[in-house]
């Protein structure tokens, strides 16, 4: 889910594309960069008010890393506090923001009112289950676990080798020094049709034409839920996802 957008230092941020998926987008926004040695926050619900912000912001500090990002709710309340970019196990020093869906173990028991991105956040991912980040074995085992997610990390931690990260990169695109992480940042005139083109999940072409399910992963784009957990009546059955069901039960 969401549209999360990276851009590298000394690149100017292309706010029509903010604005377009923030539309596309509409449940919160947020954005980080490194100012001087520590990192500059912003969340909130008013896509306007935080791009504009971010736009001043960059404008200031226009050769450092920067993220924006803006939700499409699938769990948790829909508020500023489940609004990403959120800090790693509380330290300011560092924040991450996703896109996707996060795997079981960090989605929400009945009652806890967070996202599962601030789940993994505040308490998975503070345990350093993969090992070091910097690590090619702990940064295969991240990836893996975030399937076809996408994730950026910035930090000012001097534990880290580096200031950014994009986990799962290959799964997103580059456009003039900006890596999104689909296409639901594209034009009004067009993006419609472009962006149902593109799986908001998986960020697979699929033009077949197949109805609301990604023929690539069985995403659903009319409950918004990952296969196998579609909740439309017309999936089970489906032919075309026949060798799909028949892979996840093998």
């Amino acid at each position: 889910m969401c549209i999360l957008t990276f851009v590298k230092p000394g690149i100017s941020p292309d706010l029509d594309a903010l604005r377009n998926g923030a539309l596309a987008n509409p449940h919160g926004h947020g954005y980080a960069l490194l100012t001087d040695d520590r990192l500059t926050v912003g969340r909130g619900m008013d896509a306007a008010a935080l791009i504009t912000e971010f736009a001043q912001v960059r404008e200031r500090y226009p050769d450092a890393p920067a993220l924006f990002h803006s939700r499409l709710a699938t769990h948790g309340l829909r508020t500023t506090e489940n609004c990403h970019p959120f800090t790693v196990g509380g330290d300011e020093r560092t924040v991450l923001a996703h896109n996707g869906i996060l795997p079981a173990n960090v989605r929400p028991e009945p009652g806890d009112l967070r996202s599962d991105t601030r789940i993994a956040a505040e308490d998975y991912l503070p345990t350093a289950p993969f090992g070091s980040l910097d690590s090619w074995a702990g940064r295969e085992r991240l990836e893996l676990w975030l399937r076809s997610d996408k994730m950026v990390l910035l930090t000012v931690d001097p534990a880290y080798k580096h200031s950014a990260y994009i986990f799962n990169e290959r799964h997103g695109h580059w456009s003039d020094g900006i890596w999104y992480s689909n296409r639901s940042y594209l034009p009004d005139s067009w993006a419609a049709e472009a962006y149902w083109a593109y799986c908001v999940y998986c960020g697979e072409f699929d033009d077949a034409g197949l109805g609301s399910h990604c023929t690539s992963c069985g995403f659903c784009a009319d409950c918004l839920r990952p296969f196998p957990k579609c909740e439309c009546p017309a999936f089970d059955g489906d032919e075309r996802y026949a060798d799909l069901l028949a892979y996840e039960h093998a």
